[in-house]
């Protein structure tokens, strides 16, 4: 059969697909943008027919209605990374976590660890070749269409087509399912006085020709706001978002200097608004690939200047970074932090910085504000980037280094950049427990 034949073969309508899935099967699907809502949508309206079906997967920009109480029995939901919508069945107790560096995923699914009986993906239609394009999310959705027993494939006519290892042939997808849907967009942030100030701090630590990889939100985009006056940067990230596109335009990021992909953007995903989405599309400046190779702290050593840009929840006196939990609740998960942090830290230049950049403060429920830096973190938490791997940690009250220091040396330095209100308070902690005048 030619391709045409075997596309049309396997045409079904999302009711029909997910009838693959079987009880007890692991049912994952791909990351972020990626996520094939049609066939979600299809599988939690298909609930009865299922029991202990599994479902894994990282970021989710959908309802996670799998992980409704409603679904006890039907679905079990254990993340890779855990989003708003699927935290809560974690803390409830009928979900589960599983920590990961996300470089390792795709490596998991190869291994067995993470073994797939389903995976559902989002394409384009097939170009004239019979492929088609996984166009948001290479991480490791490629690996997953590769090892999964079954591929359930939504095609989208919004999905773009981005260069990478990003194309996958008719042949290798099981069931197909035609829904066009506009791809999950996020609002740009707001960014006031503290992410601005936060950025500026960072840009001093940015040198020409450095090689960036950046996360998503306010203080990020605050940062490439901060570096309007640099010169011939690159990108190596597991992903960009729109501030990086304005930068690209105005010529600051050219990719020019970098040591690995020169003259070329390398990321893992893709997560923002239409106008990432729309400059992303046959851009032969942009390749995606993944994500165990675009994290690998190994590839990431070999770019010269690298500057990984991270944030985190909390840091204690001794530079312990908590990024993913919140006490003994599971908040988000690892994902790349650490894999650029030891990536930047190897970096054949000498030159690779590690930034956990942050706000001092943060306001909980009952408005009250709680320091960001902490003798101590919190019980139960979890250690996300090692006291032994930290660099620099930025606030909108400047800069700490870390590397190279001692306890003491790390405290102060801590201290100098925690919010004013709290640092006599951090101050009698430190001589409490250094017994040493601050």
């Amino acid at each position: 059969m030619n391709w045409k034949e075997i596309y049309n073969s396997r045409l079904c309508t999302a009711e029909e697909a997910v009838k693959s899935i079987k009880s007890g099967d692991r049912v994952a699907f791909a990351h972020a943008v990626a996520e094939p809502a049609a066939l979600v949508n299809a599988m939690v309206a298909n609930a009865a027919a299922y029991k202990d079906v599994e479902v894994c997967h990282m970021v989710t920009l959908g309802k996670g209605e799998y992980t409704k109480p409603e679904y006890i029995g039907n679905f079990r939901f254990n993340g890779w990374f855990t989003s708003p919508t699927t935290r809560g069945c974690i803390a409830d107790g009928h979900g589960d976590f599983t920590p990961v560096f996300f470089h390792e995923v795709p490596n998991y699914i190869r291994k067995g660890i993470f073994a797939l009986d389903v995976f559902m993906v989002m394409v384009s239609p097939p170009d004239e070749h019979g492929y088609c394009c996984v166009g948001v999310s290479a991480d490791y959705t490629m690996q997953g269409i590769e090892s999964a027993k079954i591929v359930l494939a939504q095609v989208n006519d919004q999905v773009p087509v981005v260069f990478g290892d990003t194309f996958v042939h008719v042949s290798k997808i099981d069931k197909f399912v035609e829904a066009s849907n506009p791809l999950f967009e996020l609002g740009l942030p707001k960014i006031g006085e503290t992410e601005l100030a936060i950025g500026k701090h960072c840009a001093e630590l940015v040198d020409d020709g450095s090689t960036l990889q950046l996360g998503i939100g306010a203080i990020p985009d605050a940062v490439l706001q901060s570096l309007k006056d640099k010169k011939d940067l690159g990108i190596h990230s597991e992903m960009i978002s729109d501030g990086v596109v304005d930068l690209f335009e105005a010529g600051v990021i050219n990719n020019s200097k970098k040591g690995l992909h020169k003259n070329k953007m390398i990321v893992t995903f893709l997560m923002g608004s239409k106008r990432l989405y729309d400059f992303a599309k046959e851009n032969p400046a942009l390749e995606m690939r993944t994500v165990d190779y675009v994290n690998n702290p190994c590839i990431v050593a070999q770019n010269t200047n690298m500057v990984s840009i991270n944030s985190c929840l909390a840091v204690d006196f001794m530079g312990q970074v908590v990024s993913d939990s919140i006490g003994i609740k599971q908040f988000s998960g690892v994902g790349g932090q650490v894999d650029f942090v030891r990536g930047a830290a190897m970096s054949l230049d000498g030159k690779g910085k590690a930034i956990i950049a942050m706000p001092s403060v943060a306001t909980k429920k009952d408005g009250t504000m709680v320091s960001k830096i902490t003798p101590y973190i919190d019980h139960g938490a979890a250690v996300t980037t090692s006291r032994n791997d930290v660099d620099y940690i930025v606030t909108e009250y400047g800069i700490a280094e870390l590397k190279g220091k001692t306890l003491k040396e790390r405290a102060r330095n801590l201290i100098n950049i925690a919010h004013p209100d709290f640092r006599e308070e951090l101050k009698a902690e430190y001589e409490k427990r250094f017994c040493a005048k601050f």
